[in-house]
């Protein structure tokens, strides 16, 4: 299953926490297909039907069926730059 960096976890709660849809929101990512590597995301209201829910020190990720395939052992990183735009990175899982 995905999981988020502290950093992700972070900018996932405030960028949902910015926008109109609050309290069970968050940070919805899908894919054109299960072996994807490009995304599409956006801030959902709640998860779509048939979604995985990541929830990772209070930030909530919905992951589309595809995208929850294609992203199963990665992590979500990411980064704010000096003009408060965001980018998000996908990384391999550290090995246990």
């Amino acid at each position: 299953m995905l999981t988020l960096t502290d950093t992700a976890s972070t900018v996932v709660k405030e960028i949902v926490s910015g926008a109109e849809q609050v309290g069970t929101g968050g940070l919805r990512i899908d894919a054109a297909g299960p072996g994807s590597t490009e995304f599409a995301v956006a801030i959902a209201e709640h998860p779509e039907s048939g979604d995985a829910v990541v929830e990772q020190n209070g930030a909530r990720v919905f992951l589309g069926t595809d995208a929850s395939v294609a992203l199963a052992d990665k992590t979500l990183d990411a980064r704010v730059d000096q003009e408060g735009r965001v980018a998000f990175d996908i990384r391999q899982q550290a090995a246990a």
